[in-house]
């Protein structure tokens, strides 16, 4: 038992920080690429548990086609966002920023409450990893090592994608000297539409993934984006 403690609470630890690197990989390839301090991102988070729990109804209880679904939905959302608002603040201070982004969380925040209610909702954990699984000498829930995998499974597909892949070197040039690579033919604001949209589907995916693990209010993103700009700064 002395020995099991410790491997419980490093799995939980695991299942916990997995949510919230899904969360602060977008946050930190938005900003290192675009250079914004995207404060909606939590926003973004919450709007994939809401959408999640929308489309589990909608299409019989399947959680993963909601899930995937409400990944895309926040893309797409993103992808307006930066289309309408946020390539109009690229060259400007920080602090503009940040008070465009705040208003983007009060704005989607309140949108949220109008559509959903603030009430508090939950989504059923996926019938294949509802029970718990041997590991390591402890029992622990499947869906939470799940979690785990898949954060894992992003972190490796995401470097691959920029360090191995042409539009990886697209987007660490970008990311290095925009004008630069503006001269050399790079569509710069069709490459920031879709770096943005790949860093809210990431925000959203992770909010789905959170729906069978814990209930969710509208004070959703307010809670975890304040970690995930810990975990950037820190990383």
């Amino acid at each position: 038992m002395t020995i099991g403690l410790p491997i419980q609470e490093i799995l939980t630890g695991l299942s916990i920080g997995s949510r919230l690197f899904l969360v602060a990989l977008g946050l930190s390839l938005i900003f290192g690429v675009l250079g914004v301090l995207n404060f909606a991102h939590g926003a973004f988070y919450m709007v994939g548990a809401y959408a999640t729990a929308s489309i589990v109804g909608a299409v019989g209880g399947n959680f993963w086609v909601a899930a995937v679904g409400a990944a895309l939905t926040v893309g797409l959302l993103g992808a307006v966002v930066e289309f309408g608002l946020i390539r109009r603040i690229y060259d400007r201070d920080e602090l503009d920023q940040l008070i465009l982004t705040f208003a983007l969380v009060l704005i989607i925040s309140d949108l949220t409450r109008t559509i959903w209610g603030s009430g508090t909702q939950t989504v059923e954990t996926p019938a294949a990893f509802a029970g718990n699984v041997p590991v390591l000498g402890v029992s622990f829930p499947a869906y939470r090592l799940f979690v785990i995998v898949v954060a894992f499974l992003a972190m490796g597909v995401f470097w691959y994608v920029l360090t191995r892949t042409y539009v990886g070197q697209l987007v660490r040039a970008t990311s290095s000297d925009r004008d630069m690579a503006a001269l050399l033919g790079v569509d710069v604001p069709r490459l920031y539409t879709g770096v943005f949209a790949v860093g809210s589907v990431l925000a959203g995916l992770g909010g789905a993934l959170t729906t069978p693990i814990q209930s969710f209010t509208p004070a959703l993103g307010d809670q975890v984006i304040i970690n995930a700009f810990v975990v950037v700064v820190i990383g």
